[in-house]
Formats: structure tokens, C-alpha cells, sequence
């Protein structure tokens, strides 16, 4: 062999090395561009695959929260309509598997900082709506049905439940465009993961070394996809399948409320019927005693009228305080009965305590001894008398059931500074409070965890319902203030509630009507139009000793006859309700003749029922009962010093 054919074969070796060292080369850079390409279509295929089932979770969860809520709000209608406390039971059950599935909802949303603030805005929403059914069930546990229903209906489509539907909707729609959004993504990586897998085969097959390597690669990287393919099939199927639950769901909501609209329908027909036996047997024994002590009073003052006019006095003072009583109790019961919001006042919590004595010591028993401790200086809040009172009488009676009714019971009253979020969520200001401690068993950290939670309690079935210290808290928060509790097993605990200071005189608590009324500035000329001829006779004699003069009218039919006979008119008195015509529709028809010509008007009624307070047109309105001394505050507000002359009538 010659040099030249030898170095030809030398040189044509080394170009055949040459070649096949590159062909290893870019085999092998090719097995690494293959795996590094598998493992990041595994890894996208995974994430995509991870997002579905998150979202697929949530909306899982989210659905499964809506029906949950659903149920609760269905049987607490339930609970209203039958008074049943085992469905009022599994009104709480139902309302507190919500609460479970809100927390895992929250959960599963830790890592998305919108999703979690939507979260917590239904889960505000969601509180909200269970402090209004735990006070509907409330009603119920005091067996003040019919309260309960005015409450069911006023809270029918409340602020909060349209929040809480509202998020609810944003959430399960959030999670179906997340699951949409998702298969789209999964979609597109199998896409991105092919394209590049052809491209890398097409370059392959350049490569005469590794088209072997290069096939079998792609036949791996395919039947992966297959695999995605399929399991993205499956993830569509499993997508169908949760908006059939989902379109369930709904279906089941719009069947419940149906079944809530025919129920409130029932509820309508037995309602005037169950809430004037339940006010019957109410307020029976009460009422009662204090006839007692009217009819005993008036009867003694009768015997010894004649013998000694001190013991006499005495004894109708007494009545007159028993028909005063008798009286606020009516007004009261008539302001629940029609779910009116009571009026706050100015309120000295030291006051309200020492006049709560009596009313404590016969509820709470003998075996428990009571001790106050009024350290306030002064101090008032404005809040409803009556809600704070029963507020009061709630952490007493808690005090005696954690004491098994033997004890020391103490209320300290009390005026605090206090820096933002000392107590609970207070802002920073002076506060009032009220501090009742027992000496009983305490609380474990379970239960003090628990506490405010409604429909839980530590008693045993039948003896509690778990809404008193939920509803305290309600009334705490919508009064600005908060609650703290002290307490240690077997030490004993002092519930204390903050209400916030108000810089103003206190209301007084006792009525004027006990101040002897003076003679009229300025004699009025009255028409008084009542039905009852008793009242209508007591009510002109009172408007004469007052000075006035006074004309009676039994029938509204009458009154223009009757002003006819007069000769001048500064004021009409009417009742509200009576035969043929009411009040109100009697002096409408009065202006429309022109018969008033500027004449005040004031209305007088026991009951007013369900009447439209605009009917009334501004006049002011008295309630039966009532005094001398409030009849003549009445006349002079409704037809004020400072008013022009009077009309004349002319006699044809």
C-alpha cells in the first residue's frame, strides 16, 4: 500500500471516528434532551393534573357548605313551625357541619391569598347569619313562639344571607373557571410536549446512530401522552359529574324554598291562634298579682275612707303602683309581640343592678347569696334598659347552674380605660362594667374555646339550649362594647361585659306618672271621641280637672255633628280603634271637609295592632293606661303654648 492510499485510509478512519464520535455526541445529547423533555412534561403534566383536583376539591367542599347551610336555615323553619327541641337540635348539628366544611374549605385555601380573603369575607357573612338564627331560635328556647316567628320572617332575606349567597356563588364559580382553566393548561402542555417529542424525532433521524435510541424514546414519550389523554378524558368526565351535583344542588335549594314559602304559609294561618295562647299562659300569674294588689288597694282604701284618710291614701297608692306595673308589663308585651326594637337610653349600670334586688333574689333562691359592689363612679351607657337587664339576669342564672344553685353570686360594677383590642376587638376608650363572678365549677379551655358558639351547652338534654351567653355577645357587639371571662376549674368564673361610657345623665328608671299633674296654663277647647263610654267618661273628667273644656263623643260617625255644636275647637282626642271607623280614618275624612282648619290632633289607643304608624300622619300618640300627670303632658305637646288663636264656628 503507498503513503497516499495509506493516509487516504487514515484520514478516512479518523472521519468515520470523527463521525461516529459526533453521532455519540449528539445521541447522547439527544437522550438528555429526551429525558430532560420527559421529565418536564411529567412535572407540568402533574401540576396541571394537582390544580384540577384542588379546584375539583374546593368546589366539592364549596357545594357540600351551600347545602349544608341550606339544611340548617330548612330546619330551623322546621323548628319554628313544630317547636320541636330535637329538630332545634339538628338545626345546630346542621349549622355547625357547615362551620366543618367552611374550615376546610379555608384550608385547602391557604396558599392563595384572594382565595383566602374571599373565604373570609363569607366566613364574616356566615357569622353574621348564624348570630340572626340563633336569635329566631332563641324565641323558641324561652318559648316565645310567636316572637320566634316575627323574627324568622323579618331575617328571610337579611343583609348577611344575601352576603353569604353572594359568596358562595363567587366561590363556586371562581373554582369552575379555575377547573376550566386548568384542563386548558394540561391540555396545552401534552400539546407543547408533542411538538417538541416531532421535533426532536425529525432531528433523529438525521442521525443514523441514534434513530434506534430516538424511536424508542418516542414511543415512551408517547404512550405518556396517551396516558395524559386519558386521564384528561377522566378529569372532564369527573368535571361533568360535579356541575350535575352542582345543577342537584341547586335544584335541592329551589326545592327547599319552596318548601320554606309553603311553610311560612302554614305558619300565617296558625300564628294568631298560637300567640294569643302562648301570651295567656305568659303572663297569667304576673298579672294576676298585680290585680291582686290593685283590687285589695282600692278595696281597703274603700273600707277606711270614711274612718281615716292616711291608711286610704296609702292603700291607692299601693294600687296605683300595681295598675302601673300591670301596665308597663302590656307595653312591653305588646312591643315584642310586634318585634319592635326597643328604644336605648341612658343607663347607670350601678342603678340598674340595685333596682334588679328583688327580681334576683326570687329567681336565683334563697341557697344563693348575692353581693354588689358599685365602684362606676357615675358612669352611664346608652343602651335598651330591658336588654341589658336581661343580660344581667342571663349571666346570674348561668352563675346559679355553675354553683348547682348554692353560692356566692357577686356583681361589681365598675368604669374602666381601655387600649384598642384589650378586651376582644374594643376600640380604645373609657368603658362601664359589669362583672358577675360565681363560685362554682369553672371551665375547662375546651369549653371557654366554646363559649360563645350557639346551641352549646354543658347541660344535659332538656336543660339548656347553649343561646345565653351567644345572645349576650350579640347584644354586647351591637351595643359597642365586648366580653371578657375569667375562670379556672373548680375556682369558679366572672363573665364581665364592657359597654362602652356615654357622657350624659341617666334616664331615671321609676315613672312620673306618680307627680301630681297642675292645672292647664291655658284652658283648650276638647272633642274626645271614644267607643267606651267608661273610658270616654274618665277621659273628659280628667281633660275638666285639668281645667279644660271637654266634650265627649261615642261615635266617630258623630264627630262632625259634634263639632257643630261647638264653638271653638283647639284639640280632638281619638282612640285608634273603634266600631265603623277608625281614629285616623276619622280625621282624614275631617281634613278633607275642612273641618279641622288647624286643629291638633292627638291619638289615643291601647293596641294598635299592626296599623301602619304613617297613618297617623306625625300626631303624637298616648298609650292606654295612662295618668293625669301623662294625659297633661300629652295635651301639651300635642297643642304647644306658643300656638295661635283658636278656630270659631260660625252657626248657621
Amino acid at each position: 500500500m503507498s503513503h497516499g492510499s495509506e493516509a487516504g485510509a487514515v484520514r478516512n478512519r479518523n472521519r468515520r471516528i470523527a463521525t461516529l464520535a459526533v453521532i455519540a455526541l449528539a445521541g447522547t445529547a439527544l437522550l438528555v434532551a429526551l429525558f430532560v423533555l420527559q421529565v418536564r412534561s411529567e412535572i407540568r403534566r402533574d401540576a396541571a393534573i394537582a390544580a384540577q383536583a384542588q379546584s375539583y376539591e374546593r368546589v366539592i367542599r364549596a357545594a357540600a357548605l351551600s347545602a349544608s347551610i341550606a339544611q340548617a336555615e330548612a330546619t330551623l323553619g322546621r323548628y319554628v313551625i313544630s317547636d320541636d327541641r330535637a329538630m332545634g337540635q339538628r338545626f345546630g348539628d346542621a349549622w355547625n357541619q357547615a362551620r366543618d366544611q367552611l374550615d376546610r374549605l379555608a384550608t385547602l385555601s391557604r396558599g392563595d391569598p384572594a382565595e383566602s380573603a374571599r373565604i373570609a369575607q363569607v366566613r364574616e357573612a356566615f357569622h353574621e347569619r348564624g348570630t340572626e338564627l340563633s336569635e329566631t331560635a332563641s324565641y323558641l328556647a324561652h318559648r316565645r313562639g310567636s316572637d320566634a316567628l316575627g323574627s324568622y320572617y323579618a331575617i328571610r332575606s337579611s343583609a348577611a344571607l344575601t352576603r353569604l349567597n353572594q359568596g358562595l356563588e363567587q366561590l363556586l364559580e371562581r373554582q369552575r373557571t379555575r377547573l376550566l382553566r386548568s384542563n386548558r393548561e394540561a391540555v396545552a402542555a401534552i400539546d407543547r410536549a408533542s411538538t417538541a417529542t416531532r421535533a426532536l424525532a425529525a432531528f433523529g433521524l438525521l442521525l443514523a446512530l441514534g434513530a434506534v435510541l430516538l424511536g424508542w424514546f418516542m414511543v415512551e414519550v408517547l404512550g405518556e401522552r396517551g396516558e395524559a389523554d386519558a386521564e384528561a378524558v377522566a378529569e372532564r368526565v369527573r368535571s361533568a359529574e360535579l356541575e350535575e351535583a352542582v345543577a342537584a344542588a341547586t335544584a335541592q335549594l329551589r326545592a327547599e324554598a319552596r318548601e320554606r314559602e309553603e311553610t311560612e304559609a302554614r305558619l300565617r294561618q296558625v300564628q294568631k291562634m298560637e300567640a294569643v295562647g302562648q301570651l295567656t299562659g305568659g303572663i297569667a300569674h304576673d298579672f294576676n298579682n298585680m290585680l291582686a294588689v290593685v283590687v285589695g288597694g282600692l278595696e281597703l282604701a274603700r273600707r277606711q275612707l270614711d274612718h281615716d284618710e292616711s291608711p286610704a291614701k296609702r292603700h291607692i297608692e299601693n294600687a296605683m303602683e300595681g295598675a302601673n306595673r300591670a301596665a308597663a308589663l302590656t307595653r312591653r308585651l305588646l312591643t315584642f309581640s310586634r318585634s319592635e326594637p326597643l328604644l336605648p337610653e341612658a343607663v347607670e349600670p350601678g342603678a340598674l343592678i340595685r333596682g334588679m334586688a328583688d327580681l334576683l333574689d326570687r329567681t336565683l333562691g334563697d341557697a344563693v347569696s348575692v353581693e354588689t359592689h358599685d365602684a362606676g363612679s357615675g358612669w352611664c351607657v346608652w343602651v335598651d334598659r330591658h336588654q341589658l337587664e336581661n343580660a344581667v339576669l342571663n349571666l346570674a342564672v348561668n352563675a346559679r347552674d355553675a354553683m348547682e344553685g348554692r353560692g356566692t353570686l357577686t356583681i361589681a360594677t365598675a368604669g374602666a380605660t381601655l387600649a384598642a383590642g384589650a378586651i376582644g376587638s374594643c376600640a380604645a376608650g373609657d368603658y362601664a362594667s359589669i362583672a358577675v363572678s360565681d363560685t362554682g365549677c369553672g371551665m375547662t379551655p375546651e369549653v371557654l374555646e366554646r363559649v360563645f358558639e350557639p346551641f352549646f351547652t354543658t347541660k344535659p338534654v332538656g336543660q339548656g339550649t347553649g343561646l345565653g351567653l351567644s345572645q349576650i355577645f350579640g347584644f354586647a357587639r351591637r351595643s359597642g362594647g365586648e366580653i371578657g371571662i375569667e375562670t379556672k376549674p373548680g375556682r369558679g368564673t366572672t363573665v364581665t361585659l364592657y359597654l362602652p361610657r356615654y357622657f350624659g345623665t341617666a334616664t331615671p328608671a321609676t315613672p312620673e306618672s306618680a307627680v301630681d299633674p297642675v292645672a292647664a296654663a291655658r284652658p283648650l277647647d276638647i272633642l274626645v271621641v271614644e267607643d267606651d263610654p267608661r273610658v270616654l267618661a274618665a277621659t273628659v273628667e280628667a281633660l275638666s280637672e285639668l281645667g279644660h273644656r271637654a266634650i265627649g263623643c261615642d261615635n266617630p260617625i258623630e264627630a262632625p255633628a259634634r263639632l257643630a255644636e261647638m264653638a271653638a275647637l283647639d284639640l280632638i282626642v281619638s282612640d285608634v280603634l273603634m266600631p265603623d271607623r277608625t281614629g285616623p280614618e276619622m280625621i282624614a275624612a275631617l281634613e278633607a271637609e275642612g273641618r279641622l282648619d288647624g286643629a291638633a290632633v292627638l291619638f289615643v289607643t291601647g293596641y294598635a295592632g299592626e296599623t301602619d304608624p304613617a297613618v297617623f300622619g306625625g300626631r303624637p300618640v298616648l298609650r292606654k293606661p295612662y295618668t293625669m300627670a301623662t294625659l297633661a303632658r300629652a295635651v301639651e305637646e300635642a297643642v304647644p303654648s306658643t300656638r295661635g288663636s283658636r278656630r270659631r264656628f260660625a252657626h248657621g
